[in-house]
């Protein structure tokens, strides 16, 4: 018994998920044509059941008039005093029942078993008995009955000059049968197609009833799409629960979007004060340096290794206020004024730059010419940092390769190593902020590749990570809008340099 017990939790348990797995359209519509059906069933079944006694009591009372119709038409005469009958010439009993597919039958009232005459026959000459088929057996008294598949009447019949004989109307129930089952049919369709239309009358009430849920829904995901909580949400005209619910989203999109103006207020409030305190740092910061540096100059011993140790960690500041500077004006939208800049010089000074920190790489440049309107300072920090990184974040020995060029109207920088490459875990936040990886020792702040980001973001380009095409080391791929004669596909050859330790080559002249 537990264990019938829990089999039936469990299958209910399963029906009710699968239930409510289903669209509400279709649970709605499905109730909807459930109701109905039981509904139909039931008036189908008083209807079937009144409709079956009424049809069967008209009957019973047809079968019943005919036969005392009969009866009284029904002139019966003995020839031979029970051997031989005779009737009414008036009276034909084959047409008589033709309609109705009757059968008659005539029993001597002493009680014998063979009929003395049928609607076949009516004259019986001799003593022989008849045979008819269906074989009724002889009545013993009067009344309705169903034998043989058919509605009897049995009544008596007086006989010219004395006596009396029963007479046996009967009617096939096949009829009956027939029209019974006829009325059960249509009661049957009449349920199913009640049933089919309540279910598509069902759906198409519920399509109409959710579709301002699906407006609301469709709102919604262009609000998730856009991101803008200030856009506004479709209230229906009704005063229901789906306009209640439209409200209480406005007044909360409306709520975020108060919310959300605030926080940008407050951010945009910190970046001008990141920008500008990072402006007035500088002027400090370069008097500092150049403290320093006197300084430096000035001392002996270990006092003169205090002020290079202070120096450089004035140097590194420096450096990081410009980073700093940098990001906040990128997050401010403080664009600088923009001129042509070249973008291959560019590259060869920052490869010049960086020379004799790569003492140990083997860094090759293959500036093609390339012109972009941007800020040399910024697209000089962008290309000193990717060099920079490939150095920090590669073992001696790495090759670095450094090109440019221009394609279907953009300028592309390529920076490509072939050392251990980017962990797969920070493929896809290389380019964040203070991102930094397990090899880097904890050193740098994490700023270089999201300034390298920034800069190429704030002149319209992008930035992208690939994979080399011998499938090691790592490959940076800037791609910014192209302007002037270079833009028409840089037919100009490019400038080469090749540097290995803290040696740059010269760099052939233009072809």
């Amino acid at each position: 018994m537990a264990s019938l017990g829990s089999y039936i939790r469990s299958a209910a348990r399963a029906t009710f998920s699968a239930y409510r797995s289903v669209p509400l359209r279709w649970r709605l519509a499905g109730g909807s044509a459930a109701l109905t059906f039981v509904i139909l069933a039931a008036f189908a079944v008083v209807v079937g059941v009144l409709t079956t006694n009424q049809l069967r009591s008209q009957f019973t009372n047809q079968v019943q008039g005919a036969a005392d119709e009969l009866g009284n038409e029904l002139h019966l005469k003995w020839v031979i005093p029970g051997f031989q009958l005779a009737c009414d010439k008036t009276v034909s009993l084959t047409d008589y029942v033709s309609a109705e597919h009757a059968q008659i039958r005539v029993f001597d009232s002493a009680g014998t078993a063979d009929p003395l005459c049928t609607q076949d026959k009516i004259h019986i000459r001799g003593a022989k008995p008849l045979v008819a088929s269906p074989s009724f057996p002889a009545p013993t008294r009067s009344g309705t009955r169903q034998e043989l598949g058919h509605l009897a009447v049995v009544q008596k019949v007086g006989v010219r000059p004395s006596g009396q004989v029963w007479l046996l109307y009967a009617v096939p129930l096949s009829d009956l049968d027939h029209t019974v089952a006829r009325v059960k049919v249509f009661l049957l369709l009449g349920v199913l197609g009640g049933t089919v239309f309540a279910l598509l009358a069902g759906l198409a009430t519920a399509q109409r009833a959710i579709r301002p849920i699906v407006e609301l829904t469709e709102a919604a995901r262009e609000i998730e799409r856009t991101r803008d909580p200030s856009r506004h949400v479709p209230l229906p005209q009704a005063e229901d629960e789906v306009a209640e619910l439209a409200r209480t989203l406005e007044g909360m999109l409306q709520s975020l979007d108060a919310a959300r103006s605030g926080t940008e207020a407050v951010l945009d409030r910190q970046r001008e004060f990141v920008a500008d305190a990072s402006h007035e740092l500088r002027t400090p910061l370069t008097s500092v340096l150049a403290s320093l540096e006197l300084l430096a100059e000035e001392l002996d011993g270990e006092q003169a290794d205090t002020a290079q140790a202070a120096l450089r960690s004035a140097r590194r500041m420096r450096r990081l206020v410009g980073d700093l500077l940098l990001l906040a004006r990128a997050d401010a939208k403080r664009n600088q004024p923009h001129r042509p800049t070249e973008l291959d010089q560019v590259v060869m000074e920052a490869a010049s730059e960086i020379g004799p920190v790569a003492h140990d790489h083997e860094l090759t440049v293959d500036a093609e010419p390339a012109v972009v309107s941007g800020v040399r300072d910024d697209l000089h920090r962008m290309v000193l940092n990717l060099i920079e990184n490939a150095v920090k974040h590669t073992p001696p020995g790495t090759h670095i390769s450094v090109s440019t060029g221009v394609d279907d109207g953009q300028a592309i920088l390529v920076v490509e190593d072939d050392g251990p490459g980017i962990a797969p875990e920070l493929e896809d936040r290389v380019f964040e902020r203070f991102v930094r990886g397990v090899r880097d020792g904890g050193r740098g702040a994490g700023l270089g590749l999201s300034i390298v980001r920034a800069v190429a973001e704030s002149h319209g380009g992008s930035v992208t990570l690939e994979h080399p095409y011998d499938g090691s080391g790592a490959r940076f791929v800037v791609r910014l809008p192209a302007e002037g004669a270079s833009a028409n596909g840089g037919a100009e050859h490019g400038q080469t340099s090749t540097t290995t330790g803290s040696t740059i080559g010269r760099r052939r002249s233009r072809s």
